[in-house]
């Protein structure tokens, strides 16, 4: 029965990445980068996407919103100067190429696809969507042994950030520990530290995605 399962998944696996590709090559035809986001719930995803789109508005932004219902967020980020698409998984605990590849087509003349992934720090570390850039965002208030305890979705990161830094005292969360361990994790990945609410940090963010629309 193990047997069973483990060549079902490695199947899965199989044709998300091929899907993934293709995702990937239709993105680059159009000239259209895609970062997909990671992150636990509250870690603040939703609210980098809305400050990104505000303070970037030379850049044409699209936005692909994934959560089992993802109404809230969809009307959120729907206020802002963006197209956006949400995708609501039901039981599914991340998005897949598969869901991405029927969204994509309609984003004809963006710069950027910013995907918001469903929240949570296990579920999307192996299904590539197509993406460009993989970023991970934790919050203090999760914990400073966040990022040890995930070592995975940090190992395939391009960007980590670690928000809500002004709650850290009253959490009692390490700061220094969390910048640490991600280091320790990958050593490649850019790291920023912000806090989205004061906007610490929110510049460093900025510029690399400006950086993006330059290439």
């Amino acid at each position: 029965m193990h047997k069973i399962e483990i060549e079902a998944q490695i199947d899965l696996l199989s044709e998300n990445k091929r899907l993934a590709e293709k995702n990937r090559e239709f993105l680059r035809k159009k000239g259209i980068k895609a970062i997909n986001i990671m992150g636990a719930i509250g870690s603040g995803k939703t609210l980098l996407i809305e400050k990104t789109i505000d303070s970037l508005p030379e850049i044409k932004f699209g936005v692909i919103l994934g959560d089992v219902i993802c109404r809230a967020d969809f009307e959120r980020v729907r206020k802002h100067d963006a197209r956006v698409e949400p995708i609501n998984t039901g039981k599914e605990c991340h998005l897949d190429a598969h869901l991405i590849s029927h969204v994509i087509e309609g984003f004809d003349g963006v710069d950027i696809i910013l995907i918001e992934n469903v929240g949570n720090l296990v579920c999307p570390v192996d299904f590539d969507l197509g993406e460009d850039y993989r970023v991970v965002m934790v919050s203090v208030t999760e914990g400073d042994d966040v990022v040890e305890k995930h070592p995975e979705i940090f190992r395939l990161a391009d960007v980590i950030i670690i928000n809500k830094i002004s709650l850290a005292d009253a959490v009692e969360a390490d700061i220094d520990k969390m910048e640490r361990d991600a280091r320790r994790i990958n050593g490649r990945a850019l790291i920023l530290k912000t806090d989205l609410r004061d906007g610490r940090g929110l510049n460093d963010w900025l510029n690399f995605v400006r950086r993006l629309k330059q290439k």
